[in-house]
């Protein structure tokens, strides 16, 4: 549910509608305000949201009709673009049109708030590639996105032209986008489909799951080496939800080694020494988009991943 008064701060006041009749505050709130649920309860126990003049907890089950007065807080300013090195990041291959990287970990896709590390749109502004396209001015050029923690090769534009071209492929599923991961266990079956729609998760706002009513989500798999605890799959995706891969394989009870917040064993982690999911965009082809000729781009396992598998072979 999207709100009307999610724009900007200050006091608003409204009664409780029908339908949130019997809602806990927070999730009424939440709802109302188009804010998280860790927003919303914040803001409940700091006293920002009265029932009929009064403050009430978090669990406070609120009836229609019920005078509802809430001080939202001022909206964060815009994330910005900082130039920024990158060690670790290295450019694949890089023209007026294009710019292909190799993402390390620990760095985002763009700038957004809370986030205050490194980014890929930062990196390349310190290194002179200039982005000339439309859209938010901190999420310039960027036509598709890897987690933080995953590594691997990713494209970006520079002209407009690269960008309607891309962001067309990336929405037709005319990209190819592989991706190599260790899972624990062995799936069954070796190779298969997993089409089950993705939204955010009911209750972390972190986190994403499998959800009825969810965008749809395609994800093809095929092992390529099993080991005794842990196999390692070539994964195809047919779309790009948030998380889709781990989501995904952590729906199959196979989540990414390493990835504690979808379910990844600690222990088979630590003995891995790692500190992050084993998830790793492998390979990217999609069409130039000045030249029309395919293009295709691989990217090696970083020293972390490639030592988990040391270790799982030995």
């Amino acid at each position: 549910m999207t709100s009307a008064f999610a724009g900007g701060g200050g006091q608003r006041s409204l009664p409780v509608p029908d339908g949130l009749d019997g809602m806990r505050l927070d999730q009424a709130v939440s709802r109302l305000f188009g804010l998280s649920r860790t927003a919303a309860a914040a803001l409940v126990d700091a006293g920002d949201a009265l029932v009929d003049g009064v403050a009430r907890p978090n669990s406070h089950k609120v009836k229609a009709g019920s005078w509802l007065e809430v001080t939202l807080p001022a909206p964060p300013a815009p994330p910005t673009v900082v130039p920024q090195a990158v060690p670790g990041l290295r450019v694949v291959y890089a023209d007026d049109d294009i710019v292909v990287v190799d993402k390390p970990v620990g760095v985002a896709a763009h700038p957004s708030p809370g986030w205050t590390g490194p980014t890929v749109i930062g990196a390349l502004a310190a290194i002179g590639h200039r982005i000339s396209t439309s859209g938010a001015a901190e999420r310039q050029g960027v036509v598709h996105r890897l987690d933080v923690g995953t590594t691997g090769v990713m494209v970006v534009a520079k002209s407009e032209h690269a960008y309607s071209a891309l962001k067309r492929a990336f929405k037709y599923r005319d990209v190819e986008k592989r991706y190599h991961a260790v899972v624990q266990g062995h799936l069954d079956p070796l190779r298969g489909t997993v089409d089950a729609p993705i939204d955010r998760h009911p209750t972390h706002d972190y986190r994403w799951a499998v959800v009825s009513g969810g965008k749809p989500s395609i994800t093809h798999y095929d092992t390529l080496e099993a080991f005794p605890a842990a196999s390692l799959l070539d994964v195809r995706l047919e779309t790009g939800r948030t998380h889709q891969i781990r989501v995904h394989l952590s729906t199959l009870r196979h989540p990414c080694v390493g990835d504690l917040t979808y379910g990844a064993d600690p222990t088979l982690s630590a003995r891995l020494r790692l500190d992050r999911q084993w998830l790793h965009a492998r390979e990217l082809s999609f069409l130039h988009p000045r030249t029309g000729e395919q293009v295709r781009f691989v990217s090696d396992y970083p020293d972390d991943l490639e030592r988990a598998l040391r270790i799982l072979r030995d």
